[in-house]
């Protein structure tokens, strides 16, 4: 029997995370289109659509996964086909949007027998302009699969096809919402909002699209990514005299009350002055509304009056903060997979369960472990109050690890520019790197709760890491950077990452001579099996294996006494202990891979976290 969660052993397959997914750009008119499809796998050499298919497959859950109810892993050799009918959505519109979520690792798109496009990449959205390509009544939408997971050099994450230990199923295929939307000739694609320095203001830009023939591509072929989506922003078609005489209206509501308004063009900031301002926090998640109008074309976002840096608190430390002003982020590391639906949650709620469980234990903090969630998961961390470290997702040949032992704190770094080392030898993949970095920041640049990002974990497929951290900053200045985390410090970013298991922890003088912030980017691991809810027989964690919940608190709480609080004191800015729940052969989360059983006392937690609080400020 497979392993399920409540919300998965819940599932209607007829209303499948029914939710409009993009929380900051919501639009009234929409067409789910998760649910029952026909599935096949063939050889990869296959270009034409199967005439014979193998079965349903549960739309949005990789065949991998047991919600699919497929069951089977997609090989490098293979291709995987997706079929099925939808009707033209109701509404006003002149034109149709077919969105996919996220599609793992390449695809092609087929509407009525043509091709709407390509996507390559398996962690961010992207849409087609299908009107082109429709008729009437029934329409026909086949997608075609590719992926090599850890064979071809792409961004992967910590899918491995031989999983174990640290390295998980790999699931492949369509794992987030796919939807329709009607649009009309000309209409908002994306909404940019950052809170001004001064924190009493926003700037906020808003990029029209247009018609296939007006953005100059071929109808049905204009691909709508992260990375397009940006470039359109300054493009010839904002500049277009009939976008600029449309009506077009930003209006900005506190608890339902309307405290700034103003015209727009295209494609060019406005800034707009809040009244009272009332700043967004963890301990205060307030969210402002906004209401976006263009022509005949409506969109509902939000933001939240926030903003992060670095800066010395009155000891001296360099400390990250938030709103100017200095602030622990005690996290948890959260790799964002599920026993039954591996990347995809179960539903909503599921999403909701595990950030607010965090929450309720004392955490500020999570730190999305090398994975771009479904948008609708970053929006219930703007609304929970939770700060996220956002991640870039990984990719190059083998591990990427520069062959040497782990290396331990006081250890020497190797250079990154050694491609060969960090299976980053090819300039395709270290290309599609950058690329992929760029669009996931478009994509998420309006969220208020990611505070930090991390392009490189442990050394895996890192290159170039100052230079990247570089790219980074020119993309996004408002953020702060990890920029090498763990292992092989090239001396860029914010921070002086750290991980340490296993051995104790403590500040280093020559750490706090570093003008960057001192953060233990990982640690503890504590590994508790929980019979009855544990997703094999194999026991993976750091360090000896516990054998009951009373050892694993007096284990959690003696390392935060003895070592991280001590470690606050002198210069320590932020913690992420591995982890919130166990994952596969990992059982050191704090919480079961079902997430039915909480190991250790809730009250012991929060005492800890409120303590490393205290810590942290002086007190």
């Amino acid at each position: 029997m497979p392993l399920l969660t409540p919300w998965g052993e819940a599932l209607d397959p007829e209303n499948v995370l029914p939710e409009y997914p993009r929380p900051q750009l919501v639009r009234s008119g929409w067409t789910n289109l998760n649910g029952y499809w026909d599935y096949a796998f063939t050889s990869a050499s296959r270009t034409a659509e199967p005439e014979d298919w193998d079965g349903k497959i549960l739309v949005p859950f990789s065949p991998e996964a047991s919600l699919s109810g497929v069951e089977r892993q997609l090989q490098p050799g293979d291709a995987l086909w997706y079929r099925r009918t939808f009707a033209l959505p109701d509404g006003p519109g002149e034109r149709v949007m077919l969105h996919f979520g996220a599609v793992d690792q390449s695809c092609a798109v087929y509407v009525n027998g043509q091709e709407a496009g390509t996507h390559d990449g398996g962690y961010l959205p992207f849409a087609f302009d299908v009107t082109g390509l429709l008729g009437a009544g029934q329409q026909e939408l086949v997608v075609r699969v590719l992926d090599g997971t850890d064979t071809n050099g792409a961004s992967r994450g910590k899918q491995k096809l031989e999983r174990g230990g640290i390295w998980y199923t790999a699931q492949s295929g369509i794992w987030q919402t796919v939807w329709l939307e009607k649009v009309p000739q000309t209409w908002i694609r994306d909404v940019v909002i950052t809170p001004l320095d001064s924190l009493d203001g926003v700037e906020i830009t808003v990029v029209a699209g247009g018609s296939a023939r007006e953005a100059g591509a071929v109808d049905g072929a204009d691909v709508e990514s992260g990375a397009a989506r940006g470039a359109a922003g300054g493009g010839a078609f904002d500049s277009d005299k009939a976008v600029r005489d449309l009506p077009a209206q930003v209006t900005v509501y506190a608890d339902g009350v309307a405290v700034a308004a103003a015209a727009y063009i295209p494609g060019e900031p406005i800034r707009l002055a809040l009244p009272d301002p009332r700043l967004w926090s963890p301990e205060d998640p307030f969210l402002y509304d906004v209401r976006v109008r263009l022509g005949t074309d409506e969109v509902q976002s939000y933001f939240g009056l926030r903003t992060f840096g670095t800066g010395p608190d009155s000891a001296g430390h360099q400390r990250l903060l938030l709103n100017g002003k200095p602030y622990l982020h005690a996290g948890l590391l959260d790799q964002g997979y599920w026993p039954d639906g591996l990347y995809t949650p179960p539903s909503d709620e599921a999403m909701v369960f595990d950030i607010q469980t965090a929450k309720d234990l004392g955490f500020s903090m999570l730190r999305k472990h090398i994975k771009i969630e479904p948008l609708r998961w970053y929006h219930h961390c703007d609304r929970i109050g939770m700060l996220v470290w956002q991640d870039m997702v990984n990719g190059g040949m083998g591990e990427g690890r520069a062959p040497e032992p782990v290396p331990l704190p006081g250890r020497g770094s190797r250079s990154d520019r050694r491609y060969a080392r960090f299976g980053r030898s090819d300039p395709v993949g270290r290309a599609a790197f950058r690329r992929e970095m760029g669009s996931a920041v478009e994509l998420l640049r309006s969220v208020p709760s990611i505070a930090v990002w991390v392009p490189f974990n442990e050394g895996w497929g890192q290159f170039d890491a100052a230079g990247i951290a570089a790219e980074l900053r020119a993309l996004d200045p408002t953020r702060s950077i990890d920029h090498a985390s763990g292992w092989h410090d090239q001396g860029a970013g914010d921070a002086k990452s750290l991980h340490v298991y296993a051995v104790p922890f403590r500040i280093r003088r020559r750490w706090q001579r570093d003008p960057r912030a001192i953060v233990l980017s990982e640690y503890g691991g504590f590994s508790l099996p929980v019979e009855g809810h544990t997703w094999n027989n194999k026991v993976f964690g750091y360090g000896k294996t516990l054998h009951s919940s009373a050892e694993l608190e007096r284990a959690y709480t003696a390392l935060h006494r003895t070592q991280i609080e001590p470690a606050l004191q002198q210069g320590l800015a932020a913690t992420v202990y591995t982890q919130l729940t166990d994952v596969e052969d990992e059982v050191n989360g704090l919480v079961t891979y079902d997430r039915r059983v909480l190991k250790l006392d809730a009250n012991v937690v929060r005492a800890v976290n409120a303590d490393l609080v205290r810590a942290f400020s002086g007190n």
